[in-house]
């Protein structure tokens, strides 16, 4: 909220310890992983918070890899971060990594990627090109199982992050979980779908996710819709 109102970052003036003090500010500052930078909280949840939403992209892409808050970074290969444009107008949003994307370290690889790229195609878009790509999840649960409520809230402030440094005109929920999480709703994605929510003060539209279209193909037609309402709805904003 500081930020949206120009008044981040915020510094605090902290008393001399000596040199050995200031090497060691310093040193905490520059690692990642150090002092606020590191998964496990530092004092409390909101304080924890607050010190991932001053980083900036780099202190971000250095704290997420080493992030221990929740029991995923046990099974994890690797975190999976987001991919993309990062001035993009358009954020699409998933739930969290599957098998490949654990192996390759991106979001959407695979059969489901594929079909979102030529999802993307279609309304004239391109991975990479004012689109990014994230996931509610950094870290793959294990047998891709639904991820549960202590590992969305240890994350979700990565998430948050991503969406203030990035500025994204519209987000795209991709499936029931990234859809119920993001907007805090058990509603179907039915009843979702075709209606403008919002998140983090960004406008928000709601669709089927890639995977779940690969297996239910007469829902790729719905997808067609939203993806042409989600376009329609980015050029009014403008």
């Amino acid at each position: 909220m500081l930020a949206e109102m120009g008044l981040a970052p915020v510094w605090r003036l902290r008393a001399d310890r000596g040199a050995r003090g200031g090497e060691e500010t310093r040193a905490a500052r520059a690692e990642p992983g150090a002092a606020g930078e590191r998964g496990a909280a530092p004092g409390s949840a909101a304080e924890r918070e607050a010190t991932i939403m001053r980083m900036d992209w780099d202190a971000l892409k250095r704290a997420v890899p080493v992030c221990t808050a929740c029991e995923l970074h046990k099974s994890r290969t690797q975190t999976v971060f987001g991919v993309g444009d990062q001035r993009a107008e358009w954020l699409l949003v998933g739930e969290a990594p599957g098998a490949e994307e654990d192996r390759l370290g991106e979001p959407f690889v695979g059969q489901a990627g594929k079909l979102l790229d030529a999802m993307l195609a279609a309304i004239d878009l391109k991975r990479g090109e004012n689109v990014y790509i994230a996931n509610v999840l950094k870290c793959r649960p294990p047998g891709n199982r639904n991820p549960e409520a202590h590992e969305v809230a240890q994350c979700s402030p990565y998430l948050l992050r991503q969406i203030a440094l990035i500025r994204p005109k519209l987000i795209v929920a991709m499936g029931r979980f990234a859809a119920q999480t993001l907007l805090n709703s058990d509603a179907s994605i039915a009843s979702l779908r075709g209606t403008v929510h919002r998140f983090a003060g960004v406008p928000l539209i709601v669709t089927y996710h890639p995977a779940y279209l690969l297996r239910n193909l007469p829902d790729k037609a719905k997808a067609w819709h939203d993806l042409l309402f989600a376009r329609r709805t980015l050029r009014s904003l403008k």
